[in-house]
């Protein structure tokens, strides 16, 4: 097994050997902190997308009749190899997507706890029998068997931002439910997701059950979202791309996890340094860069001034620079994104909003930006930064800030924070949201959750059992018994 060319170039992964792309050309990955090629990965074409899914689809049966015990195998091997490999894969994330080692190393264990959890949960999901005579009319002479079956020929579609965790997140589920896999991470990720495909090849897993596809989204992602071999579609990411994705993908079943703008309500009966402690970690972590970080506060006017003050505090403890260093604060993913973000700040200091901490920048690294006095007519109340960014809305009532809240094109998370555990309910009630956490910060996990976006946030819902449910369907075969 060779999965580079040479230091710096990788092959891609189709029907269970590590080629070269017919296209001779190669995609340079640019890391975000380090400002030069890190990697290159292959443009495949068109042809060899059409080669991998019909590999999938040549295998995808047998597969399907391999006992699920013998697919626990090969995926314990695979979480084995993962952790064995976690130092070098997680230096690899690291210099790829400028997260710092320790997160980067914590979310390879985190992949190898959900694939064996995912395992788990498999082997433990039964069909169920059904009786005729327990619907009015019925026979006793009709007894339905009902189980699950695989879909055939999954697409997986991961983020940037935890090409690991997210991927086998899709994979895993895909791979134990007897389907095959066309995996396309995210070209800035694709040398992460292909070192995650070095573990999951070394399992000795059969061929042909899993192809990696790398190549740029303009290029290809359309050709595999409309392509008939393909039979579901798993993605993450953004939320415009998504509802491109579902336009393009005509009866082929989805689940999407998109973008968010989650709230932190803060009521004015809120222990607020602990919910200082929850949104700061919340907002900033991997610079915000992550679809469930708080991305504004709502707060209660008679405690605004204090929890400002507060959060200023705990921001100013933030580490900023490098991910080598450990640092919490890191350059953004690339320039783009730090040109979005700062967009968003200086249209809101153009509109009245007031800079407490930060609107810094050097080049694609934002400083930790605490905004305050943000108003709803103001972009930064609304859009989605992705980036080490706070604004801060102050309301008057419970009932503004769920109307805020509920105002976004979005629906993640929320989180409440309040010692009143009745409102806390009552609030929760009352938020057009997948997921509320209350006195908590946003986000995903334990991963064993369901995990739910609505509006502009996604469609369907993840979490291991419900994402092993998506990826099978109910069949029911009726057995019709002599009286």
């Amino acid at each position: 097994m060779t999965i580079k060319i040479d230091d710096l170039t990788y092959k891609f992964y189709l029907g269970g050997q590590w080629i070269v792309s017919k296209s001779g050309k190669t995609i340079d990955i640019v890391s975000p902190y380090l400002h030069e090629t890190v990697g290159r990965v292959q443009a495949v074409t068109q042809d060899e997308v059409d080669e991998a899914i019909e590999s999938a689809r040549k295998v995808q049966k047998d597969w399907e009749k391999t006992s699920l015990q013998i697919r626990a195998q090969y995926l314990y091997k695979w979480a084995d190899e993962l952790i064995s490999m976690q130092d070098e894969i997680a230096e690899v994330i690291m210099k790829e997507v400028g997260k710092n080692f320790q997160d980067a190393k914590k979310e390879v264990i985190r992949t190898a706890d959900f694939i064996r959890y995912t395992v788990g949960e498999a082997l433990h999901m039964h069909g169920e029998s059904l009786v005729g005579d327990s619907f009015p009319g019925g026979s006793k002479s009709k007894l339905a068997i009902v189980s699950r079956v695989p879909l055939g020929v999954v697409l997986a579609i991961s983020p940037f931002n935890y090409p690991v965790n997210l991927a086998a997140a899709k994979v895993a589920p895909a791979l134990m439910a007897g389907n095959t896999v066309i995996f396309k991470p995210a070209t800035q990720g694709a040398i992460s997701g292909s070192k995650m495909i070095e573990a999951l090849d070394k399992s000795g897993m059969p061929k042909g059950i899993l192809s990696l596809i790398t190549g740029r989204g303009s290029e290809i992602g359309d050709y595999l979202v409309e392509h008939k071999g393909i039979n579901m579609i798993s993605y993450t990411g953004g939320t415009d791309t998504g509802a491109l994705l579902a336009k393009k993908a005509t009866q082929v079943p989805l689940v999407l996890e998109l973008g968010g703008k989650d709230p932190g309500i803060v009521r004015e009966d809120a222990n607020l340094k602990e919910a200082v402690k929850h949104i700061v970690g919340g907002a900033f972590s991997y610079s915000g860069q992550r679809c469930t970080a708080i991305k504004r506060v709502l707060v209660n006017e008679n405690v605004a001034d204090e929890l400002v003050a507060l959060l200023k505090e705990e921001i100013e403890k933030l580490s900023i620079g490098s991910p080598e260093d450990g640092s919490v604060i890191v350059p953004l993913i690339d320039d783009q994104a730090a040109d979005y973000v700062q967009g968003l700040v200086d249209d809101a200091v153009e509109k009245g909003a007031t800079v407490v901490l930060g609107n810094k920048r050097e080049r694609n690294l934002i400083y930790p930006t605490l905004l305050d006095h943000v108003t709803v007519e103001m972009q930064v109340a609304w859009e989605e930064p992705f980036g080490p960014i706070l604004p801060v809305v102050r309301v008057t009532s419970d009932e503004e800030a769920i109307r805020i809240a509920n105002e976004s094109e979005f629906g993640l998370q929320a989180s409440v924070f309040t010692s009143n555990i009745n409102k806390a309910f009552s609030i929760a009630n009352q938020l057009d949201a997948g997921s509320v956490q209350i006195n908590g910060r946003t986000e995903r996990g334990p991963d064993h959750f369901p995990f739910i976006g609505i509006k502009g946030s996604g469609m369907g819902t993840q979490g291991v059992r419900k994402s092993l449910e998506s990826m099978t369907r109910e069949k029911v075969t009726v057995l019709n018994i002599e009286e």
